[in-house]
């Protein structure tokens, strides 16, 4: 299903973008570990390599368009070639606990740049190439708390429901280039990078979904492989939950 699929994922250094890294590559993709953190991302794609995957590292700064527009030539030269985009990379760490009256205009700026704008140049740059492949495939990272308003987020909320709604347009612009464009909505995700979620919101995650339990990242790396192989060549435009339930559409 992705055996020599070339695929960019954005900020795959560490947590779920690393788990879809590391399932792409096991499942035969050609990959780009696209991360600000230079020396993660390499230790991830170095560790691949070793094991016999195809694995690069290239590293992008998304609140940087510049930065974005070299990320995306130089992984061309080292895939020769674009079927997959996973555009993961955002700001979320440290940033919760704060009231929407409170919020720091720079921070709220950094994220819009970073976690929406950043979303859009990456896509933008990588469309040429997608529009070349077969079916080009773009899986935009969303969050549930865009479903259901997480409180004293609203910066970081406000940027994922932007993606959800982002994705729907790109479907319409790039459909009839054969190319796919969908989101995932993951729910608080037991990864290194939520470590600093407090233990009172991993519970109230936990109580409110109707499989009652910790979401692991093999929960969600699954439905990104799907969304990214040829058994979604017409699935498009469309936005996937993952929480166990805790929220249902």
């Amino acid at each position: 299903m992705l055996k020599g699929k070339r695929i960019i994922i954005t900020g795959s250094a560490r947590g779920l973008g690393q788990a879809f890294a590391i399932s792409l590559v096991e499942k035969g993709a050609h990959i780009v570990i696209a991360d600000i953190l230079e020396t993660e991302g390499s230790a991830v794609a170095n560790s691949l390599q070793k094991s016999g995957y195809d694995a690069h590292f290239v590293q992008v700064d998304l609140g940087d368009p510049r930065s974005i527009e070299a990320c995306v030539s130089q992984s061309m030269k080292m895939l020769g070639g674009l079927d997959g985009l996973v555009n993961n990379g955002a700001i979320a760490t440290g940033i919760g606990g704060v009231s929407m009256e409170d919020i720091d205009i720079d921070v709220w700026d950094r994220v819009m740049n970073v976690n929406v704008r950043g979303t859009w140049l990456m896509t933008r740059a990588a469309a040429p190439f997608l529009r070349q492949s077969s079916c080009g495939k773009v899986v935009n990272v969303a969050s549930d708390t865009a479903l259901w308003g997480a409180p004293q987020l609203m910066h970081y909320v406000s940027s994922k429901g932007a993606i959800i709604a982002m994705t729907k347009s790109m479907a319409r612009e790039l459909g009839n280039d054969n190319v796919c464009v969908n989101a995932i909505a993951p729910g608080l995700t037991l990864v290194d990078a939520t470590e600093y979620v407090p233990k009172e919101r991993h519970q109230l995650y936990q109580n409110g979904r109707a499989i009652s339990r910790a979401q692991l990242p093999e929960d969600v790396v699954g439905v990104v492989n799907f969304l990214l192989s040829d058994s979604a060549n017409f699935i498009t435009g469309q936005l996937l939950p993952i929480n166990g339930g805790f929220v249902m559409n």
